[in-house]
């Protein structure tokens, strides 16, 4: 007979925290009476082309390298070979029925995560979190979560490529496409791939404590805790964003940005373009998004971004080309949208190599 436990969650600054105790008032997965480890028992489903990094994650991590620990096996649907990228297939251990008997279902990612699942794996998900099992996604596996209704109402994330899909195509989810990974108690979602194992650490910490989390890490030669958010890893997006945006909103978006150097208000994006200050708003809301002024800040950041992993230009001459004030604002605005101060960024994602240039010459 599994262990049944009792999640609880709390929200502290905007940041999720979760507590959690079994019936004996210790932590998850330690027998109070003898002392000893009751193995976690864990399934990894395997989805139709499933992501193979994805699905080795937990298979090492928590199999592995945290020996005694957990009981990890396989499963997919009709106990069938399923396909994997990489051109190979992959043998599960059991079939559906094995989610009906472990503690903890973690779903990898997988390429068609937009199609929809079928009706067997849909009910034998919602019925392994019904009974109170733990439900854990990685990168796309958030989808499959969502088809289920699980992550309704719950703060979620997925690869930072699939975090508009994920919102647009389920918006009972509040989506954050900055974090590592998401903990709800029960339900836990991860960003893509190597977020994956942050994750798993992460229940090995929650599970069983952070020295055994620790070792675990020094056992894949992993860091404990990675430094900083997924935001860090997106993209520069579009400066003028899609190619569908009506041309006075396109306009708008292109005066700004070569003007962002200046301290702009939307007053002077909406004499820019001959539009009222509440039209500009409301067509900026419907085509962006987001408000003008958002927009602009968040284009900011992505010149900053792009200035740092492509120049040696000073923090303070990179700060004034973006129009983010000072050295110490542009810090500050800087590190909370990445999670990274400018430095930390720049040592991260700055080749060093020939191509680097002064801001001046680039």
């Amino acid at each position: 007979m599994f262990q049944r436990f009792h999640w609880a969650k709390k929200y502290d600054s905007g940041r999720i925290v979760t507590m959690q105790k079994n019936s004996a008032n210790s932590i998850q997965g330690v027998t109070a009476q003898s002392g000893g480890p009751k193995p976690i028992k864990v399934a990894v489903l395997a989805l139709p082309e499933v992501l193979a990094l994805d699905f080795g994650i937990p298979i090492q991590v928590l199999g592995r390298n945290t020996s005694g620990f957990y009981e990890v096996a396989t499963c997919a649907e009709d106990s069938q070979p399923v396909p994997a990228t990489g051109g190979y297939s992959i043998v599960p251990d059991r079939g559906l029925d094995l989610l009906a008997e472990v503690d903890t279902v973690i779903v990898p990612g997988f390429t068609h995560s937009r199609d929809p699942l079928s009706p067997d794996v849909l009910e034998a998900l919602i019925a392994a979190q019904q009974r109170g099992a733990r439900m854990v996604s990685i990168c796309t596996g958030a989808f499959a979560l969502a088809q289920t209704g699980i992550l309704n109402g719950l703060t979620a994330t997925t690869h930072w490529e699939s975090t508009g899909d994920l919102a647009r195509l389920f918006p009972q989810i509040t989506v954050d496409e900055n974090v590592l990974f998401v903990d709800n108690g029960q339900v836990l979602t991860s960003a893509g791939v190597a977020a994956g194992i942050d994750l798993c650490l992460h229940l090995v910490r929650k599970d069983w404590g952070a020295a055994q989390g620790n070792l675990t890490a020094r056992s894949i030669v992993s860091a404990p805790r990675r430094e900083g958010t997924q935001s860090q890893f997106i993209k520069n997006r579009s400066l003028f964003g899609a190619v569908e945006h009506p041309t006075d909103v396109a306009v708008a978006m292109e005066w700004a940005i070569k003007h962002m150097h200046q301290s702009i208000t939307i007053a002077d994006i909406s004499a820019a373009t001959s539009l009222s200050e509440r039209t500009l708003a409301r067509r900026f809301e419907t085509h962006a998004g987001t408000t003008p002024m958002k927009w602009l800040a968040s284009q900011r950041v992505e010149r900053a971004k792009e200035l740092l992993e492509t120049t040696t230009a000073s923090v303070e001459r990179i700060a004034a080309c973006t129009g983010l004030g000072s050295g110490a604002n542009f810090r500050t605005i800087f590190k909370r949208s990445t999670s990274l101060t400018p430095s930390q960024y720049r040592h991260a994602f700055n080749s060093g190599d020939e191509s680097t240039t002064q801001l001046e010459t680039a």
